[in-house]
């Protein structure tokens, strides 16, 4: 007589299942196909279903032969730098391990951090975990299975504690753009070397993965140019300008306060840590060994309302744009305040946000765009990384081995298609313009057109007391070599006051 199961039995075959896919990471399709021969059996038995005695039988007994065969031991994690990317990554693995568990099928696990302050509240308990006062201490320890580094700075502990943990054959992830940017190319032999992944996507873009397009999306798509908005802060603070029209100094005072930018500001606002991010894309683009020194850089520190007023009305935005673009003899990079037309999706991209755009033989014009830093998609990013590791996921650092990078070639200067914008503050005084206008057809320079703002009224007064007046020029194609000798030969012939501003106009 075949006797009904009783409640206890059931709940605790139940319970059995249930531990057995959580202690492996295993999902129900996964156990119900291997263990039960029916892909749908663990959401039935969640749904009420209740087995019959041989076929739990059969399943207890299935589930004890494999044992711990298919088991695989815990990641365990070390994570140097606790400050608000560091924190938000802890927490994260602390709140959402189990999770992460399921969708990984192996379990993560923060078992030492390195920092330099054990008593700072961060908001995470630590208690548990071991503490490091030294980084390279902690890369080096035999308790940790991948080593996170979060520490910032290009040299020093940062690259010291990536080097010593990729010399052992220890996988890394960083979020450090400044260590790549300068150390890249041999972090990435010694990871090849020693076969050991190197994981970096947050270090550019936050937020975005656009490292792991370049790396395993695109396939063999040949990639022309590279793109974008890579700066938070100087995004935030150029957005504020043309929105509420309000000075450069003064978004900046309100982007420090909340946090968007550093007490010294000259990093972001000075185009640096654009150009270490796209440094960093041009190599995984192109193929070229990373050369953030050599290419021209400038900031948004001189942008003043008259530049984003007229922008405006010209149909224009003013965005800080890091490009790289492959040529036939190499490959041009710049960073710069750039003109960009109202309706193109860059313009669109607005306060912290960041947008990486590529353009490729395949898919033409791809726009990746997201938070560019913060805690929340910063940590996100590095936890991707994690995840990749955690699954054997195993592509070049840089794109190709690093032997087969190409010696960076800096493309001559080219005659730029979407021309200048040029304002300058000039004497008031009968002939100035026409002054002006030949020492720009001297240097073969075609004005689109010439404006003379008397609403943009020029505070300048001259060494010998003469007014002066916003005057705004419009160029055709034309070298920026040649726009910056006629500017110059302008001022030796003291017809202008001041510094005059030049900025890109990119034809998107």
């Amino acid at each position: 007589m075949h006797m009904a199961p009783t409640m206890s039995d059931i709940q605790s075959f139940r319970q059995a299942v249930e531990s057995f896919i959580s202690a492996r990471g295993w999902t129900p399709t996964r156990f119900g196909r291997i263990v039960a021969g029916d892909p749908l059996f663990v959401f039935d038995l969640r749904d009420g279903r209740e087995p019959r005695s041989e076929t739990r039988t059969r399943i207890l007994k299935a589930m004890t032969e494999l044992g711990d065969t298919d088991r695989q031991a815990p990641l365990r994690v070390g994570v140097a730098g606790l400050g608000n990317v560091g924190a938000t990554l802890v927490r994260i693995l602390q709140k959402d391990g189990a999770e992460l568990t399921r969708k990984l099928g192996r379990q993560l696990e923060v078992v030492a951090v390195a920092a330099r302050s054990r008593s700072r509240d961060r908001g995470i308990d630590i208690s548990g975990l071991e503490w490091f006062d030294d980084p390279v201490a902690l890369a080096k320890w035999d308790g940790i299975d991948l080593f996170v580094e979060l520490i910032g700075g290009e040299d020093g502990p940062a690259f010291a504690s990536v080097k010593a943990a990729l010399e052992i054959g220890r996988p890394v992830v960083t979020a450090n753009k400044a260590l790549l940017a300068k150390h890249g190319v041999t972090l990435a032999r010694l990871a090849e070397e020693s076969g050991a992944q190197l994981g970096f996507e947050a270090a550019v873009a936050g937020g975005i993965p656009v490292i792991k397009t370049l790396r395993e999306g695109l396939g063999t798509a040949r990639i022309a140019k590279v793109f974008g908005i890579m700066n938070g802060t100087c995004n935030y603070i150029l957005t504020r300008m043309g929105n509420e029209g309000i000075s450069f100094a003064d978004c900046l005072k309100d982007a420090q306060a909340l946090g968007y930018a550093e007490a010294d500001p000259t990093f972001d606002v000075e185009g640096f840590d654009t150009a270490h991010k796209l440094s960093i894309l041009a190599t995984l683009c192109f193929g070229y060994e990373i050369a953030p020194d050599k290419m021209r850089v400038e900031g948004i520190s001189n942008i003043t309302q008259h530049d984003i007023q007229v922008a405006a009305e010209l149909g224009y935005k003013i965005k800080l744009l890091g490009i790289a673009e492959r040529t036939e003899i190499g490959i041009e990079q710049r960073v710069h305040p750039t003109f960009v037309p109202k309706g193109s999706a860059i313009a669109g991209v607005d306060g912290v946000m960041n947008a990486v755009a590529l353009e490729t033989d395949h898919v033409h014009e791809l726009l990746l765009a997201g938070p560019g830093a913060g805690g929340p998609p910063t940590a996100s990013s590095v936890l991707s990384d994690i995840l990749d590791i955690a699954r054997g996921t195993r592509v070049p650092p840089l794109g190709v081995p690093s032997d087969e990078l190409l010696p960076y070639r800096e493309a001559p200067h080219r005659a730029h298609e979407g021309g200048y914008y040029i304002r300058l503050s000039a004497k008031d005084v009968p002939g100035a313009l026409a002054a002006i206008a030949t020492r720009m057809g001297e240097k073969s320079i075609s004005i689109d057109s010439v404006i003379q703002r008397s609403d943009l009224s020029a505070k300048a007064i001259a060494p010998d007391g003469s007014p002066a007046r916003t005057v705004v020029m419009i160029t055709q194609q034309t070298l920026e070599s040649s726009v910056r000798e006629a500017l110059a030969q302008i001022a030796d012939d003291g017809f202008i006051v001041g510094e005059p501003q030049l900025i890109r106009i990119e034809k998107l």
